[in-house]
């Protein structure tokens, strides 16, 4: 048997919205589905998943050295596929 994904899979604004407070929130039919978690993770992995990332990252705190190359580096690797997705829609 074949696995169909919904239209809803991996599309960061459906199954992560915005909500009315202004912070991301979960869709209550999503916690039934099997495929959440994938899901998820691929719609972070879009380029509009990747810029919230990076807002994420921007808003949290630093507190040591260890915890600043950590940032570093995660918004390094967020840029670098940024960069990478930039080029396959060329």
């Amino acid at each position: 048997m074949e696995k169909t994904e919904k239209n809803c899979f991996g599309v960061l604004n459906k199954v992560f919205p915005v909500g009315k407070d202004g912070l991301r929130e979960i869709v209550p039919s999503c916690f039934d589905c099997p495929d959440r978690k994938a899901c998820l993770q691929a719609a972070m992995t879009t380029k509009k998943g990747l810029a919230f990332r990076n807002e994420l990252l921007a808003r949290s705190p630093v507190v040591g050295v260890a915890a600043r190359i950590r940032r570093w580096s995660e918004k390094k690797e967020i840029s670098r596929l940024l960069k990478q997705k930039k080029g396959k829609q060329i």
